[in-house]
């Protein structure tokens, strides 16, 4: 497979009568997207808001976040979901760099977040860092929370692929090329080299947290072997309402940055086979199950390491360790990738489970890391969904002087475990 994802930075958006790209602006023609996305069924009303880095700006409460593109060459659209079932992973995209598709709204899940554009907020999420097109959505009454969450989800993928039609046409010097052959081919050019699997856990628990695998929820597999490419291609969408922190919105997934670094040591210092997506199941035999299999399918793919990372914390912290130990215990090293629930101090127990064979484990951050947010000039959504968001409370927005309090759990993308945040880790 052969993926060329060509890169039209973006340093500035406008709205402006046509949806176009001049220079480093992109300009967004709104009423011709309302217009588009409002044929989405079960809609009811659409707003649009642009939010730019360092703007005292505040979106809340946050679904999804999605990088607009445009498919040169090959399948389009996030297959299975928005358009055809088809096969990604090949051809070429135009990316609009430094924009970022921004979904709110009523709140479906309690697990949604928050994006701040400045000051306090603005260091944990990567997203203060974007050209944010927020998308606020209302969908018609008597939908079912899953009814509702699918309409959103639909909506967001939308505009992405509606506002990454600016890129049709255009040309980047900037070009990152993936490119990588069977088992067979990688092995005979790479002899020497360590093979290395990428078992890559996602939420799949029912009660509005799942992952979607060209258009499959998670939960409905076993493990499942995909081509890096495919999943940097859009074929893994977020669907979830995990605690926002440690959510792997679309974004994420189409820029995962746990796969990327790999390709970079591919060739170099390690044999790079393939990812594992793994579902988090909610039953002890589920678990068992997904966790057997993941092990099955890296043994038999020959990996000599893998690199497991987490999606979201507590139940899923077993599904974490036992897959280390299984595969540990078959002589295959075992890097983990997993942040904390530690409390407000930082004291208590990280991780819901532990095992002795987790002897190398990364840690992208305390969820329970208390911010104080100052107070924004401008809200996009509603300050007082906090209260019901994991990480907020009832109080933790004070209506009188418009400062907020909140675990960094609240905060989207502030511990992701496939990176893509701002949190660092430093070796004591």
């Amino acid at each position: 497979m052969k993926l060329e994802l060509r890169k039209i930075q973006i340093n500035n958006v406008e709205f402006g009568n046509e949806t176009k790209v001049d220079g480093t602006t992109l300009f967004i023609d709104k009423a011709s997207l309302i217009e588009e996305l409002k044929k989405v069924p079960n809609v009811k009303e659409i707003k649009i808001d642009i939010a730019k880095p360092g703007e005292k700006t505040r979106i809340i409460p946050v679904k999804d976040v999605i990088q607009p593109r445009f498919k040169v060459e090959g399948a389009s659209g996030f297959a299975g979901v928005t358009s055809d079932v088809a096969q990604l992973g090949n051809g070429i995209a135009n990316v609009l760099e430094g924009v970022a598709v921004v979904t709110i709204g009523d709140i479906v899940g309690f697990q949604e977040g928050i994006i701040d554009m400045w000051g306090e907020g603005a260091k944990w999420t990567p997203f203060s860092k974007t050209n944010n097109i927020v998308v606020d959505i209302s969908v018609i009454d008597e939908l079912t929370p899953h009814e509702h969450e699918e309409t959103c989800r639909i909506i967001g993928l939308k505009t992405s692929e509606l506002v990454g039609l600016a890129a049709k046409g255009l040309t980047s010097d900037e070009v990152e090329v993936y490119e990588m052959g069977d088992n067979d081919e990688e092995t005979e050019k790479y002899p020497n080299l360590p093979k290395v699997v990428y078992a890559e856990m996602l939420i799949s628990q029912g009660l509005l947290h799942a992952s979607y695998i060209y258009g499959v929820d998670s939960a409905h597999i076993l493990p499942t072997l995909i081509s890096p490419n495919e999943e940097l291609d859009g074929a893994v969408i977020s669907g979830n309402c995990v605690a926002a922190c440690d959510k792997i919105t679309t974004y994420q997934h189409q820029n995962n940055a746990v796969i990327k670094e790999l390709y970079k040591l591919h060739g170099k210092e390690i044999n790079f086979l393939g990812v594992v997506l793994v579902p988090e199941m909610t039953t002890l035999n589920g678990k068992f199950v997904s966790c057997d299999y993941t092990a099955k399918l890296c043994k038999m793919l020959g990996a000599d390491g893998v690199v497991v990372s987490e999606e979201g914390y507590g139940n899923p912290d077993s599904d974490l360790v036992m897959i280390c130990s299984r595969l540990e215990k078959q002589g295959i090293k075992t890097v983990l990738i997993t942040d904390e629930c530690s409390g407000w101090d930082g004291m208590s127990q990280p991780l819901t489970d532990i095992a002795k064979e987790a002897v190398a484990v990364v840690s992208t951050g305390n969820v329970s890391h208390v911010v104080e947010l100052g107070k924004a000039d401008r809200v996009l959504g509603d300050p007082e969904a906090v209260a019901n968001i994991a990480g907020g409370w009832a109080g933790a927005y004070n209506s009188e002087d418009g400062t907020m309090k909140c675990e960094l759990n609240a905060v989207i993308g502030a511990t992701s475990e496939i990176g893509t945040h701002n949190a660092t880790v430093e070796l004591y």
